[in-house]
């Protein structure tokens, strides 16, 4: 991407298709992000392509990062402690990872919760974030939402993160 860090970028939403979802499941990100990283698997293709993932893409139609709402975008333990409970939209996102912590969170971000938003604007979007990820906590208090619960794995710490009523 030629774009000057921290200039905003114009995305475009694509449905997410096989090719994209074999690029972001290859996606490895430097430490602590590795925790994010995945590798290519049947299981990991099926989830990208049951229709919950969305990809956001340049003015060239490169691949910049994607997003997913519902069942995709929680954490199964959390599930099991009740922190899903009650309404909300969940949303869970990553962006390619030569592109973070360039300044393009905000503009990526935003640019997700205008399309969630287009459809369902009238309950709260909730997130879950790795408690580490002090970043993107920063960013997504930024752009309205508030720490809501906390639960963890065997491994790591999760915040739920919630935006009220836009």
């Amino acid at each position: 991407m030629s774009r000057k860090e921290g200039q905003k970028m114009q995305l475009w939403r694509n449905e997410m298709n096989e090719e994209f979802a074999k690029e972001i499941l290859d996606w490895k990100y430097a430490k602590p992000y590795d925790f994010y990283n995945n590798d290519v698997t049947e299981e990991g293709l099926r989830e990208m392509l049951d229709g919950s993932y969305s990809v956001l893409v340049d003015d060239n139609g490169k691949l910049v990062g994607f997003f997913c709402t519902g069942f995709s975008a929680q954490v199964p333990i959390g599930i099991e402690v009740g922190v899903y409970n009650g309404d909300g939209i969940d949303i869970g996102l990553g962006m390619k990872p030569e592109l973070t912590g360039r300044g393009h969170g905000s503009s990526f971000f935003s640019r997700i919760l205008e399309l969630v938003g287009e459809k369902k604007n009238e309950l709260p979007l909730r997130l879950t974030v790795a408690a580490f990820n002090e970043r993107a906590i920063r960013l997504y208090e930024k752009l309205g939402f508030e720490k809501e619960s906390e639960f963890s794995t065997s491994s790591t710490k999760f915040i739920t993160m919630v935006q009220e009523k836009r």
